[in-house]
């Protein structure tokens, strides 16, 4: 399905968020709101375009992060505000267009795919609420729309109609090349508005057909109340999807995964865990309360309470609580506990006691810490980069290490230790 050209509208204030970050690129699960509506819209179409306004540099540079084939158009919204003046001028590439909200995240191409099995000049959206208080109501007879009326005109008899407009629509090209320079702003907002089409569509017989649509899939994000509870309904639909292809997740109510996570093999997830967007998990264990961050781990124990730090690449290694790990690459290595690894490359075989860090950055520049083979390093070890540790060393507990080791050396970098009897009596003035 390509012979579809698709809108989505983005240009509005967004006020409701109460924030100065843009509305449309909050973000769910680690994305934007609006890259879901393009991601679902790219897998129908290959001719979409979204309409910005209000920040749009910035929501135009956060869209560019991901897509490089969606056509922006800037709406005139001094002249020509509201939805209706958002589809002026543009030109479609398919008899076919279908106008999106940008601030619809759960909305999925499988429920966009179904608009287009009804036949109608018009193919409208429609929710049913239990309580549709405060929407316009869908008037819909013989299974037409027969018009859209706002909740403050509507008669005693047209507010028990719980049907409204769910504000996603299919409509014929030529339908929108005719209506939308037709559009008139004399109304109380003194905006241009696309419902609008829907009365002048009926008065010319064009057909305009409901599709009734889960609110779930629908639902408009406008606050950050809203926003969480996206949220929530995005993190089951991934978790679910994990299930139910085979990963363990312990407590999934507690597990915070990001869309773009990938899983291989059979992986157990434990209570607590956050997984960022990009990470890739294969045949590994990822225990409690720790968090990976657009890493690799590969046939590996993570935690608990361990941070995988982003560019990680760790396989065949096991990572014991309160350890980071920042843009490393780690091979059967051991890192128990208490330990900080950063612009690292370590090698099979080797050990990383408790407490030891890699001091990788002087406070201008970050040197990297390579370490070969069968290597042991005491607790308490401080690895001053850059430097080279080769195969088959021991770095005694306590040292800092300023120079590279060669292979099959002790390295020893203590104070000797000194002690005054009877210090303490004197001290304290005791016995």
């Amino acid at each position: 399905m390509k012979d579809i050209s698709i809108v989505i509208l983005a240009a509005g204030f967004g006020t409701r968020m109460r924030s100065k970050t843009p509305k449309v690129i909050h973000k769910i699960s680690g994305f934007p709101m609006i890259y879901y509506s393009i991601k679902e819209a790219s897998k129908i179409s290959d001719d979409i375009k979204v309409v910005l306004y209000h920040e749009k540099e910035m929501i135009k540079k956060e869209i560019n992060r991901y897509f490089d084939d969606v056509e922006f158009i800037i709406q005139d919204v001094e002249n020509f505000p509201g939805t209706g003046g958002a589809l002026r001028g543009i030109r479609y590439r398919y008899d076919n267009v279908m106008i999106l909200n940008a601030d619809m995240p759960l909305i999925q191409s499988s429920e966009l795919k179904n608009f287009m099995q009804i036949q109608a000049d018009i193919v409208m959206s429609v929710i049913e609420l239990k309580n549709p208080s405060g929407y316009g109501r869908v008037i819909i007879q013989n299974s037409e729309v027969q018009k859209i009326v706002e909740q403050k005109d509507a008669s005693k008899e047209e507010l028990k109609i719980n049907s409204v407009n769910a504000g996603v629509y299919l409509v014929k090209r030529d339908i929108l090349e005719s209506y939308i320079p037709k559009l008139s702003n004399k109304n109380l907002s003194k905006e241009y508005y696309l419902t609008d089409i829907i009365e002048m569509a009926k008065r010319d017989n064009k057909t305009i057909k409901p599709i009734f649509v889960k609110e779930e899939d629908f639902k408009g994000v406008n606050s950050k109340k809203d926003l969480s509870e996206a949220e929530i309904v995005m993190q089951k639909r991934i978790k679910d999807n994990l299930m139910k292809n085979g990963i363990l997740l312990r407590l999934p109510e507690t597990i915070y995964i990001e869309s773009e996570v990938e899983f291989q093999g059979e992986c157990e997830v434990e209570n607590g865990v956050c997984i960022h967007r990009y990470s890739k998990i294969i045949n590994s264990h990822i225990k409690a309360h720790s968090i990976i961050e657009e890493s690799s781990i590969i046939n590996s124990t993570i935690g608990p309470l361990a941070h995988i730090r982003p560019n990680s690449y760790i396989e065949n290694s096991k990572i014991g609580n309160f350890t980071e790990i920042k843009k490393s690459t780690l091979k059967g290595v051991k890192a128990g506990h208490l330990s900080y690894i950063g612009d690292s490359e370590i090698d099979e075989g080797t050990n990383i006691g408790a407490g030891t860090i890699t001091c990788n950055y002087d406070g201008k520049a970050k040197y990297k810490t390579k370490i070969g083979k069968n290597v042991f390093v005491g607790s308490d070890t401080q690895i001053v980069a850059p430097v080279v540790i080769e195969d088959d060393v021991i770095i005694a507990a306590g040292t800092t290490l300023t120079k590279d080791v060669k292979k099959g050396s002790l390295a020893i970098g203590r104070t000797p230790l000194k002690t005054k009897e009877n210090f303490f009596y004197k001290f304290f003035k005791k016995g």
